[in-house]
C-alpha cells in the first residue's frame, strides 16, 4: 500500500530525476519531477511537498554546491517542516555535511544504491508527518488556551463572595506560593486550582490533578514519587511519579484532608526538600512544581485532633483560598442555572427550552447541600425529563423545596387545598409527573398548567 506523502525530486539530470521518480512512485501516491530549480516556487504553490530529493549543483561545471544550498534556503523559507534530502557526488560529501547543520536531513550519494535512498526517503517522510502533528497539536493546545485562558472563564458568578475569590485568585497566581482551597463538597474547587494555573507563568505547562483519596497505602508512593523497574511484584517497568510528572506545571493533590499520619509524613518529606526518591531507587530526583491543595475538611480542627500534622498545613497553606457555598451566594444561582441549562440544551438537542422566573425564585431558595455539582446534576435532570419548552420545578425532583414549602395545610381556601394535593402527589411519587397527574385525575399539560399557576 502506497504512502499518501508528496514527493518531490530537482535535478537537471533528466535520467536521474527520471529514475528516482520510478522508483519512488512504487511507494508514494504523489510524485513530481522537474528539472529546473527556478521551478521550485511554483511547485510550491500548487502543492504542499512532506519531501524534496534536491540535487547540490545546477550551474554547469559546478561542483562546489553552493546551488543546492541556496535551494535549500528557499525552500525551508516556503515550508520550514518540508524535509530536504541532498543527492551529491563523492567530492561534495563535506559539504553536504554542512547542508544538514543548515537544515537539510540527509544526502545521498551518486551513485545510489534503491534501498538506501528508500530508507532515507521514508525516514524523511515520517519525520514530516511528526512536525506536522505537532503543529497541529500545537496550534490546537494554542486555540483550547486562547478559549480557556480568559480570566476565570469557568468560575461563573457576580456576588460579592465569588468576586472576592477571583481577587484572591488574581494575587496569588503569579506567585509560587503553595494554596490550600477549602470548601464543601461541590463548589468547585478544582476550577479554583486550574484558574490559578492558567493565570501563572506556568500556564504552558502541564496542570496534574490527584484524587489522593483515591490512592491507597500500598500504592501512594508508587504512584506520586514513582517506581524502578523490578522495585515489587508488578513493577514490571520504570514509573514517573506524579511530582516529577507535574516538573514545571502545578500538581493538584485533591481531598488532602484525607491522608493517614504515615503518607502525611512522607508527603512532608518531600515537600519540604523538593526531591522525591521513586520505590527502588537510592538517588533523589528534584521537581519543580506549583503545589495546589484542597479539602473539604476543617484541617485546623484535625490538627487538633491530632489527625492531621501541624507541620504539613504550615507547608501547604501558605494561601488559603475558601470557596463559599452555593447557598452564601443564591444571587448567582440564575448565571450558573443559565450556563448549565445552554450547555445541556445543545448536548441533548432540545432547542428552544427555558427556566420560568418563579422556578427560578424556587430554586434560589433551596438550600443547594450539594451546591454547584448538585445543581449541574438537576438542570441535567429536567432538561431529560422536560416535554415542553418550559421546565418545571417538579422537573428538578428537589424533593426538600416540596417539604420547606406548602408541605402543611395552613387553610380550607379550595386553591390552597389543590395547591397542597398537587405538591403532595408530585412528593409521593418522586417527581414523576406522569404518575402525579394520573392519581390527581389530570392530563400532563393540566397538571403542567396548575404547578405553572402555583408556581410548583
Amino acid at each position: 500500500m502506497k504512502e499518501k506523502g508528496r514527493i518531490l525530486i530537482v535535478d537537471d539530470d533528466n535520467y536521474v530525476m527520471l529514475s528516482i521518480r520510478i522508483l519512488l512512485e512504487q511507494h508514494y501516491e504523489d510524485v513530481r519531477g522537474i528539472n529546473n530549480p527556478m521551478q521550485i516556487e511554483t511547485a510550491f504553490s500548487e502543492n504542499h511537498y512532506d519531501v524534496v530529493v534536491l540535487d547540490m549543483n545546477f550551474s554547469a561545471g559546478a561542483t562546489e554546491g553552493k546551488d543546492g544550498l541556496k535551494y535549500l534556503k528557499q525552500i525551508k523559507d516556503i515550508s520550514p517542516a518540508t524535509s530536504v534530502v541532498f543527492i551529491t557526488a563523492y567530492g561534495e560529501i563535506n559539504l553536504a555535511v554542512d547542508a544538514i547543520k543548515q537544515g537539510a536531513f540527509d544526502f545521498l550519494v551518486k551513485p545510489w544504491q534503491n534501498e538506501k535512498l528508500l530508507t532515507t526517503v521514508s525516514a524523511a517522510y515520517q519525520l514530516n508527518r511528526s512536525a506536522q502533528k505537532i503543529a497541529q497539536l500545537t496550534t490546537k493546545q494554542s486555540h483550547l488556551n486562547s478559549l480557556l485562558d480568559a480570566p476565570f472563564s469557568e468560575i461563573i458568578g457576580e456576588s460579592n463572595a465569588i468576586k472576592s475569590v477571583l481577587a484572591q485568585i488574581e494575587k496569588v497566581a503569579q506567585t509560587d506560593a503553595n494554596v490550600l482551597i477549602t470548601g464543601e463538597n461541590g463548589t468547585g474547587k478544582e476550577l479554583v486550582a486550574r484558574a490559578i494555573h492558567r493565570s501563572s507563568y506556568r500556564k504552558n505547562e502541564v496542570f496534574l490533578n490527584v484524587d489522593m483519596g483515591a490512592i491507597t497505602e500500598t500504592l501512594f508512593e508508587s504512584e506520586l514519587f514513582g517506581h524502578k523497574k523490578g522495585a515489587f511484584t508488578d513493577a514490571k517497568a520504570d514509573r514517573v511519579g506524579k511530582f516529577e510528572a507535574a516538573n514545571g506545571g502545578s500538581l493538584f493533590l485533591d481531598e488532602i484532608g484525607n491522608l493517614s499520619s504515615p503518607l502525611q509524613a512522607k508527603l512532608l518529606r518531600v515537600i519540604q526538600d523538593r526531591q522525591v526518591i521513586p520505590v527502588g531507587a537510592n538517588d533523589p530526583k528534584e521537581f519543580d512544581a506549583r503545589l495546589v491543595c484542597a479539602t473539604n475538611a476543617n484541617l485546623s480542627k484535625m490538627v487538633q485532633q491530632g489527625t492531621f500534622r501541624q507541620d504539613l498545613l504550615f507547608r501547604i497553606n501558605t494561601i488559603e483560598i475558601r470557596l463559599p457555598a452555593l447557598r452564601e451566594r443564591s444571587e448567582d444561582i440564575p448565571l450558573l442555572a443559565d450556563h448549565f441549562l445552554n450547555t445541556y440544551k445543545k448536548k441533548y438537542n432540545k432547542k428552544g427550552l427555558f427556566v420560568p422566573d418563579y422556578v427560578i425564585k424556587k430554586l434560589i431558595k433551596y438550600d443547594w447541600p450539594g451546591n454547584i455539582r448538585e445543581l449541574q446534576h438537576a438542570i441535567e435532570r429536567a432538561v431529560i425529563m422536560s416535554d415542553g419548552k418550559q421546565l418545571h420545578v417538579g422537573d428538578f425532583n428537589l424533593q426538600s423545596i416540596n417539604q420547606t414549602e406548602g408541605s402543611e395545610l395552613e387553610s380550607f381556601n379550595l386553591e390552597d387545598l389543590e395547591k397542597w394535593a398537587i405538591e403532595s402527589s408530585i412528593k409521593k411519587h418522586q417527581g414523576n409527573i406522569s404518575s402525579a397527574a394520573e392519581e390527581l385525575g389530570l392530563s400532563r399539560g393540566a397538571l403542567y398548567r396548575r404547578m405553572e399557576k402555583y408556581e410548583i
